[in-house]
């Protein structure tokens, strides 16, 4: 990753001093926080928002890695897991817990998954690269494995579970209600991704970008990256924490699921989704993937299948993620030729969501034809209710999927004209 890429990340307050222009966006997404349990009303939209802010935590945590420290880490769903755990047995502990009020409650899962990280961060962090990458592997596997024999805390297979009500009301709020979960979620998620930011903003932040892009370099200007990653991994792992405190607040249960190699590559594919190369990119990333892992999933049985083919294509043609898309027409809206890119992209875009969507079709018949039961042949796709076996929509979705990329592929050589346009500031070269 190229220095360029990492810059947005470094320019959020521009001076380095608290200005309006740096405030608003924080104060924007606050008050949209706030009012968005009035615009969705409903028991099942909170409970996905709080899903959402939750693995917004858990994902810019795991950015202090990846994004700034350069530390690709396949194991740090182990420090959500273990924070989850203890903040569950916290609310289990009745001499202790009924004197607590429950907002409090994350702050013993964030220092627990700070313990957790301090031990493995002692040894992982002397080396980086593929070395850490598999240390990290190593370590989630071992806590995986010890997740199902030491049943005392990880309670085996089934888990462990809790009851938040125990805790002690908060002016006079007792948290049987979802949106009143919603609120506590959304304060620590402020908290939280404020914390982050500033984090990124301190002289050990910095450098961890410094480590990341060439280690060498910084030892020569008298700084142990070893140290400074070191500090971005304890730093990750209390957030990481904190994140599952939340986990256990919001669904009173943790299982081996929590700690596992597949929650770590979940938030790895969210993290890489949304963008390393920008503080606000796990932020889409999260918010994306829940949308698709809860909305999408209720429609499909392969959702998980395009979940993946837009992660490849993300990684293959996009490796700024969709942060990295949006701040790439940042230079044509400076320029003021934003507006030359609308045309082309009717062109290629409307063509390409008609093959995407088609080839979905295409797929979801053949899946229906090899696997629904003998004689259920009826099936509605695109709220179309039609036989399988019959030709017509197999032709269509064929033919709009070859058409539809025919015609991406024509205006696709106009696109990177407008674009080339776009870009080019003729005032400079003038």
């Amino acid at each position: 990753m190229t220095a360029t890429t990492h810059k947005p990340q470094s320019a959020d307050f521009a001076g380095g001093g608290v200005t309006l222009a740096g405030l608003a966006p924080w104060l924007i997404a606050v008050a949209f926080l706030l009012v968005m349990p009035f615009i969705f009303t409903s028991n099942s939209a909170i409970t996905i928002m709080n899903q959402m802010a939750i693995t917004i935590i858990f994902a810019l945590s795991y950015n202090m890695l990846l994004g700034q420290g350069g530390m690709l880490s396949f194991g740090h769903a182990v420090y959500m897991g273990v924070g989850g755990f203890v903040c569950v047995h916290v609310m289990n502990w009745d001499g202790f817990f009924s004197g607590l009020p429950l907002p409090v409650l994350p702050i013993f899962g964030g220092l627990f998954g700070m313990g957790l990280a301090l031990i493995v961060g002692s040894f992982s962090t002397r080396r980086a690269g593929t070395v850490f990458a598999m240390i990290s592997l190593g370590v989630g596997e071992l806590i995986a494995a010890c997740s199902v024999i030491i049943v005392v805390f990880f309670g085996g297979e089934e888990g462990v579970s809790g009851d938040r009500t125990y805790g002690l009301p908060v002016f006079g709020i007792e948290f049987l209600q979802q949106i009143e979960v919603y609120y506590l979620i959304v304060f620590w998620l402020v908290l939280s991704a404020l914390g982050m930011f500033l984090f990124s903003r301190t002289p050990v932040g910095r450098m961890a970008n410094a480590v990341r892009d060439n280690p060498e370099r910084a030892e020569f200007l008298g700084y142990s990256a070893r140290w400074v990653r070191f500090y971005s991994f304890v730093a990750a792992g209390f957030f990481a924490g904190s994140a599952g405190g939340l986990f256990a607040i919001n669904y009173e249960i943790l299982t081996e699921e929590n700690l596992n190699l597949a929650t770590s590559g979940t938030i790895l594919l969210v993290t890489f989704l949304g963008g390393v190369g920008f503080f606000f990119g796990p932020i889409i990333g999260a918010i994306v993937f829940t949308l698709l892992q809860t909305v999408l999933s209720l429609q499909t049985e392969l959702w998980a299948l395009y979940v993946g083919a837009l992660f490849v294509a993300t990684v293959m043609f996009f490796p700024g993620g969709l942060a990295g898309v949006i701040m790439m027409h940042v230079p044509p809206l400076v320029l003021g030729k934003l507006h030359l890119l609308v045309k082309p992209y009717i062109k290629v875009l409307v063509p390409g969501l008609v093959c995407i969507l088609a080839t979905a079709g295409f797929i979801e018949i053949l899946f229906h034809a090899r696997h629904a039961a003998l004689g259920d042949d009826e099936m509605t796709l695109y709220w179309v209710t039609f036989s399988h076996l019959n030709p017509l929509p197999w032709i269509v979705t064929g033919g709009l999927a070859v058409g539809g990329f025919w015609l991406a592929r024509r205006h696709a050589p106009e696109l990177a004209e407008a674009w080339h346009e776009a870009n080019t500031d003729r005032r400079a070269s003038a």
